[in-house]
């Protein structure tokens, strides 16, 4: 099987476009990634699109639709906030596989204001207002009081994401938000679920990135090699079997699965990891996601806040772009924007936030529902 290789990546700047449409935003970062690597839509055998909230829209063939419609097979992918790395994932198989050389992956969204998450449909007693809220804010906070209950982590120790994160979007162009949060400023916000601030939870907006994938004889064939990012490890996992999830989401088996993998398909260890961008889509799930990926021991997540080691300059920098919490979370691009964010720093292009020496670098995004995607990408 051939190796695979990022040579084009690129994201636009998150924000809200409510005169665009999804495909239309798509269409954007599908040219810069294009642009990235000096190809057309012309050269890529095959598109993989991401996007939750048109899953049944036909969002890949509508962005054709604006860059050029070539025949190509086109792929739409749903997966929760997962979606988007799991249109990469398909990519880099087609492209392990053989079948293709060139293809193009795509994830996209707009979104909407409020909450996420809910009661839902189906039948039956439902949970939601019997064991307490099905919002994601709701979820979240439940699950970072399991961890203060286990562990006696502090709310400032989960209000320190907030503050480090926002520190690192005010060197990120592409973010959203570029605002430093002071410690008192997040703690003292209106209060969303406890220990979430509005602060502590991450940004809905509008936003598109996209990734060209090669294989090794094509990238060299092209030229490409100078600037391209091998996809050293790539794996999606779900939830296996517990008697909690009967009664009560699990944020963490799936990806303990999904990092156990990709450690074994890459040949390393976390310690091995230079950055990481993870799924913080609250501040207390960055907390739980140090040590679902082996970043630090079980019980050590807020001794690893308080250090200092997952900030810029730290032992494993995590989330530099800002993360969710502050560059936005447009769900179907989310887990393409992230490998986007490490590319760049493996190719020592990340400018005022770039983490030096960066060799190895991780991508993680999670969607309860259950799916999680994680990446490792190296430097060549």
């Amino acid at each position: 099987m051939t190796d695979a290789y990022i040579v084009g990546v690129d994201m636009i700047k998150f924000g809200r476009f409510p005169d665009r449409t999804v495909p239309n935003i798509g269409a954007e970062a599908a040219l810069l990634a294009l642009d990235d690597c000096g190809l057309t839509i012309q050269d890529m055998q095959a598109l993989y699109c991401g996007n939750l909230g048109q899953a049944s829209g036909m969002v890949g063939q509508r962005l054709l639709q604006e860059i050029g419609q070539t025949g190509i097979p086109v792929v739409n992918v749903a997966n929760a906030c997962a979606t988007g790395a799991t249109a990469f994932r398909e990519g880099w198989a087609a492209i392990k596989a053989g079948l293709y050389d060139l293809v193009l992956c795509v994830g996209v969204e707009q979104m909407g204001k409020g909450l996420l998450g809910g009661a839902g449909g189906g039948t039956g007693i439902p949970k939601e207002g019997l064991l307490g809220s099905g919002t994601m804010p709701a979820v979240f906070a439940e699950a970072g009081m399991e961890h203060t209950r286990k562990y006696g982590t502090t709310f400032e120790q989960f209000a320190k994401v907030s503050v480090k994160n926002h520190h690192h979007s005010t060197l990120n162009p592409k973010a959203m938000y570029q605002i430093e949060t002071p410690l008192d400023v997040v703690m003292n916000a209106e209060m969303i679920s406890y220990p979430n601030t509005k602060l502590m939870c991450s940004v809905n907006v509008d936003g598109s990135a996209a990734a060209v994938i090669a294989s090794e004889k094509k990238a060299k064939e092209l030229g490409l090699m100078d600037r391209a990012v091998k996809v050293r490890a790539s794996v999606m996992s779900s939830d296996p079997w517990q008697e909690r999830d009967l009664v009560m989401p699990d944020v963490n088996s799936c990806t303990r699965k999904a990092a156990r993998e990709a450690y074994e398909m890459a040949g390393i260890g976390p310690d091995d990891i230079d950055l990481v961008e993870l799924h913080d889509c609250f501040a207390t799930a960055e907390i739980l996601h140090y040590e679902n990926l082996g970043l630090c021991g079980d019980g050590e997540a807020g001794q690893f806040i308080d250090s200092g080691a997952s900030a810029l300059g730290g032992k494993c920098p995590v989330n530099v772009s800002g993360g969710l919490l502050s560059k936005g979370h447009p769900l179907g691009a989310t887990g393409i924007a992230n490998i986007y964010e490490v590319s760049t720093h493996l190719r020592g292009e990340a400018g005022q936030r770039q983490v030096e020496g960066a060799k190895l670098g991780m991508t993680h995004v999670i969607g309860l529902g259950s799916a999680c995607g994680i990446h490792i990408l190296e430097k060549v």
